[in-house]
């Protein structure tokens, strides 16, 4: 009886032993399998929306002292509607200055001058720089010089890269308008969008009617978005 006991004691011990064993060994291979998917499996892409912000920089030239009209005034005709058009747009301001006085001269004396410029075809040097890079638009301005730019501003035209640039441009006069300037730059910056609606604002205009220049500025905005 003894043995049969012990018999019967060994067969349970050694099947309880074999189930065990299975068990384990089944948890082993799922954990593996289950490490195995994970380690093989790409996280999942992450679509980003490209930025919609234009950046826009207002570029001028202007110049102060004796002005046709309006006698000797301390900020210049385009610089007034200049900053307006910052103002409205956030747009950053960079103004082309000359390195040298060249310009200070009496309203006669600075037609001569300017005139003669033109008929050399001069280059004139300004101050500084800008890297034109970030920015997708841009409003340029600048008085009307003998029915042109003043030829400072065609250096810094002919100095920078406007490809892929929308170029707005935006002038003040003594009674010629715009004078066609914009096919002029058009022609300077081939590799740039030129619009051909330009703001012209007369030097009086922005001296002595504020308010209208405003006007004007906000209803050209509006016509070129």
């Amino acid at each position: 009886m003894k043995k049969i006991v012990s018999v019967l004691l060994i067969l349970t011990l050694l099947f309880a032993f074999s189930a065990c064993a299975k068990t384990g060994s089944e948890a082993e291979t799922t954990t593996s399998d289950t490490m195995q998917t994970a380690s093989t499996t790409s996280a999942p892409e992450v679509e980003t929306e490209p930025s919609s912000e234009h950046k826009a920089v207002v570029i001028y030239f202007s110049r102060a002292g004796e002005q046709y009209g309006v006698g000797t005034i301390e900020k210049g005709n385009t610089k007034i509607v200049a900053e307006i058009i910052a103002d409205k747009t956030g747009a950053d301001l960079f103004e082309i200055e000359p390195t040298d006085n060249r310009y200070d001269l009496s309203y006669d004396d600075l037609t001569d001058y300017a005139k003669q410029e033109q008929k050399d075809n001069v280059r004139p040097e300004y101050k500084g720089s800008i890297d034109l890079s970030p920015y997708d638009t841009v409003y340029l301005g600048y008085p009307i010089w003998w029915g042109d730019l003043p030829m400072i501003v065609y250096s810094f035209l002919e100095n920078n890269d406007f490809s892929g640039k929308t170029v707005y441009a935006f002038c003040t006069h003594a009674g010629s308008g715009d004078a066609g300037t914009a096919g002029n730059i058009a022609k300077t910056i081939p590799d740039a969008t030129v619009s051909d609606d330009v703001l012209a604002i007369a030097g009086t205009t922005t001296q002595n009617e504020q308010d209208k220049v405003l006007a004007e500025v906000e209803e050209w905005l509006d016509e070129i978005k």
